[in-house]
């Protein structure tokens, strides 16, 4: 879970409010959120893994090809597994060695290792959650970027430099700031914590605020894009729009089940430490509230690993191909439709486009019924390999019903 409280908890001379949501009923908690880690990492990666050919995927759009449109997402994905991977750990170690939280709550303790597990697992599970914010941000600048100019250098290092430096950067200054002048001596007092809570829910805040406004101007230039084209708005391009703002609402309502309680949470806890006296009966209530949002993100929190997989992809099922054929296929694949084929377009060289197996598939069962070849428009991020967004319209499409499974929905792809 990402809460600044982990990193508070390593203190010895923690607040009142800390010591009150982490001692009460602890093993239950930290069950709770190593259940809901293992759950989450497993059906993350099972999602992610490639699929064997030919399995009919739950929903309309086929199964992704690997390409590099789709790695901003993939980090994404990444950094919420490694988040995952370090509360596992850290799960682990305090059910088998209960001592270890005992030595903590030790004011004069001697013994350095249980402290230094503690901070470093904290920190690990904070720096690449909040990663995952960050490349989420990126996501949601990418995508309008993409729609409104495509064209232009590469911005992938661009976003490389900016998720982990500011990550890196906010979550040492703000650990740095809470253990002054020492882990084992930590200053107390609301002031203090204030910029490690900060640096902690920064990028948060700005994906619960910024991004809804991107992908809302995102799907706005999208659908001006699509009416542009020949003058008219039809079904498909409808259905596409639709598509669109639909993977959008997705990945911000995740976003929002996941990681709003943690405000709510440390809203509580904040006016609960500004009390002079927490147990006082009138602060029942809020007690109660504060430990029910509590257990609430130990839960919710790892989910956003899995989550976050469906709101991307949808279910892709399990029927994992970890066959070195299979991936020798997924290569030649790749490699084989990197360079674009329609004649009358200013190919961007070295660029790879999604799905460009799937639009020769198509074109082939469309020429074989005799029926119009469709029309593709792909918006590459910056015009290099590194986009993120591509949208594939096929006009005038009739019984699309009697394609294969790896090339249902031909009516209208999308991969965002």
């Amino acid at each position: 879970m990402a809460s600044p409280r982990l990193e508070t908890f390593c203190c010895p001379n923690r607040d009142a409010a800390t010591d009150f949501v982490l001692t009460f009923q602890p093993n239950l908690f930290v069950a709770l959120t190593l259940g809901s880690a293992a759950f989450s990492a497993i059906l993350a990666i099972i999602q992610l893994l490639p699929k064997r050919k030919g399995y009919r995927r739950l929903g309309q759009n086929p199964l992704p090809r690997p390409a590099s449109s789709s790695r901003i997402l993939f980090i994404i994905s990444v950094c919420d597994l490694l988040g995952c991977a370090g509360i596992i750990l850290r799960s682990t170690v305090w059910l088998s060695v209960p001592s270890i939280i005992e030595d903590i709550s030790v004011a004069n303790n001697t013994e350095v290792w249980p402290e230094v597990f503690c901070v470093g697992s904290a920190m690990w599970i904070q720096l690449f959650f909040s990663a995952s914010f960050w490349w989420t941000f990126c996501y949601a600048v990418d995508v309008f970027l993409v729609v409104k100019t495509s064209a232009g250098i590469s911005t992938i290092i661009l976003y490389h430099m900016i998720t982990w430096g500011l990550a890196a950067l906010l979550c040492v200054e703000g650990v740095a700031m809470l253990y002054y002048p020492s882990i084992s001596d930590c200053e107390q007092g609301l002031q203090h914590a204030v910029p490690h809570y900060v640096t902690t829910y920064a990028p948060m805040l700005l994906v619960l605020i910024v991004n809804p406004v991107f992908f809302s101007r995102t799907t706005s230039a999208v659908t001006s894009l699509l009416k542009g084209r020949q003058g008219i708005y039809t079904e498909n391009e409808r259905r596409l729009a639709n598509e669109i703002k639909m993977r959008f609402f997705k990945i911000m309502l995740v976003f929002f089940i996941c990681w709003l309680p943690n405000i709510i949470n440390e809203s509580l806890l904040f006016y609960l430490e500004m009390q002079a006296d927490i147990n006082d009966s009138s602060f029942r209530n809020i007690r109660n509230a504060a430990l029910i949002t509590w257990f609430i993100i130990g839960i919710l929190n790892p989910m956003h690993a899995f989550l976050n997989t469906l709101a991307f992809h949808g279910w892709t099922g399990c029927h994992v191909d970890l066959s070195l054929q299979r991936r020798r296929e997924l290569t030649w694949d790749s490699a084989s439709t990197s360079v674009p084929h329609t004649a009358g377009h200013n190919h961007l060289s070295g660029s790879t486009l999604l799905y460009q197996s799937h639009v020769q598939d198509m074109k082939r069962n469309l020429v074989s019924n005799g029926q119009q070849q469709s029309d593709a428009i792909s918006v590459l991020s910056q015009g290099s390999d590194s986009s993120t967004v591509e949208i594939h319209i096929s006009s005038e499409l009739r019984d699309y019903e009697d394609i294969e499974a790896d090339g249902e929905s031909l009516g209208t792809s999308v991969r965002l």
